[in-house]
């Protein structure tokens, strides 16, 4: 009988340490007495038919003949058993990202030619590309959070295990205070879960001017200038970015409130007064000031008028500001006036027919808006702050109240006295 043929082993590459169970092909295959690897024989063997025998590698290294022997010989064709090292890692970067997976990791080792698997915690990478004998490209598979053990598998056999960690999607859930103004500034605090190692806080695209990670439930973050409206507020952190449509991640930008005019413009020292505001960026109004002074009350009407009550105050003109989460209006004066006061009556008679001018003189008369002769109206003129000139209407003859009113209240009351012209 002829000596046995091996044709063929598979797989034809294993681990230097040994180990792979090998599939020798060939014929006369019948009284085996020895399956070798080179120089050693095979672990253990079990020959199948006379023409297939199952061996179990020894350790070795480098190309190696395998050859079989019989009671008829020992074979003779060159068939190869290459041995390979195991891989080995060394380092993964980067080495967190997102449970939904997507991440571009490279891996850094030995040994990685011929790779046939890369696994993260067990689950086979989404693909990956073998770039040399030192470095593997994989993209992460989806995975829940926490430490996932990385290998490579080679016919070397597997790699020592790295960590990957997978980091959990961060989440907004409240932002305090949600609202500010245009020009930024505000510091905000941000609750939510996921928050360690962000990476990036933004409102409405823009990125913060500055942020602090308090812990993983909290972010302080300064909103950087934005144009009023609503601002979608996002955190980035290895585990990828929050939902920016979230409803409980919107900070409002308020444009800066602004006064054009007030009416009326003065009022009585007193206060009481109800003034009309009119401007723009009223809403959400927190106070109202006269002067440094709160008013005794406002309400906001739209965002383009306040009604507010005027708070007693002395006389003189009063810085009138409205203040929002965007800050503090310009000033628009409002003039507190002290109560007219008349003191003389030049003359104090006259005839029952119009016509007579009478000078009155007193005090803080600039701002009059009547004059009146008991219940007539008067035309006047006021000449100065302490004096008016005033046409006496005709009337009844017998003795009248003269009174001056102003925005400030009206004044005491001097006699004029109506006398009927002699007849003929």
């Amino acid at each position: 009988m002829a000596p046995p043929v091996v044709s063929s082993v598979s797989p034809n590459q294993g681990s230097t340490s040994g180990g792979t169970t090998v599939t020798v092909t060939g014929s006369g295959f019948t009284g085996v007495t020895n399956v070798r690897f080179g120089a050693k024989p095979a672990t253990s063997y079990t020959v199948n038919s006379s023409t297939q025998i199952t061996a179990v590698t020894p350790s070795g290294a480098g190309s190696v003949n395998v050859t079989v022997s019989t009671t008829q010989g020992t074979s003779g064709q060159v068939v190869l058993f290459t041995y390979v090292a195991t891989p080995s890692l060394s380092s993964l970067s980067p080495n967190q990202g997102p449970v939904s997976g997507g991440t571009t990791v490279t891996l850094t080792g030995a040994n990685l030619s011929g790779a046939t698997a890369v696994q993260f915690g067990g689950v086979a990478a989404s693909s990956f590309t073998v770039n040399s004998g030192t470095q593997i490209t994989a993209v992460t598979p989806a995975l829940a959070a926490g430490a996932a053990a990385v290998t490579v598998t080679t016919p070397g056999g597997t790699s020592n295990a790295l960590t990957f960690t997978y980091v959990a999607t961060p989440s907004l859930s409240s932002l305090s205070p949600n609202q500010g103004p245009v020009s930024g500034g505000t510091t905000v605090t941000l609750t939510g879960a996921n928050f360690s190692g962000a990476t990036a806080v933004q409102f409405g695209g823009v990125a913060a001017s500055s942020f602090t990670v308090d812990s993983g439930t909290q972010i302080t973050a300064v909103t950087p200038a934005h144009a009023a409206g609503a601002a979608a507020v996002t955190v980035t952190t290895p585990g990828g970015t929050s939902n920016g449509a979230d409803p409980n991640a919107f900070f409002f930008y308020s444009a800066q409130p602004l006064l054009t005019f007030l009416a009326p413009p003065s009022g009585p020292t007193a206060g009481g007064t109800a003034v009309t505001l009119t401007g723009s960026g009223l809403l959400a109004a927190t106070a109202v000031q006269f002067g440094g002074v709160a008013a005794s009350s406002f309400t906001v009407d739209s965002g383009t008028q306040i009604t507010a009550v005027a708070p007693a105050h002395a006389a003189g003109a009063a810085a009138v500001t409205v203040t929002t989460s965007a800050g503090t209006s310009n000033p628009v004066d409002y003039v507190y006036l002290n109560a007219p006061v008349l003191v003389s009556l030049v003359p104090d008679l006259g005839s029952t027919d119009t016509g007579t001018v009478v000078t009155l003189t007193g005090n803080d008369l600039t701002t009059a808006t009547a004059v009146q002769f008991g219940a007539l109206s008067a035309s006047f003129t006021v000449v100065s702050p302490t004096q008016i000139t005033a046409v006496v209407p005709t009337g009844p003859p017998g003795p009248v109240s003269v009174t001056v009113t102003t925005p400030a209240g009206t004044s005491n009351g001097l006699t004029y006295t109506r006398f009927a012209a002699p007849s003929i």
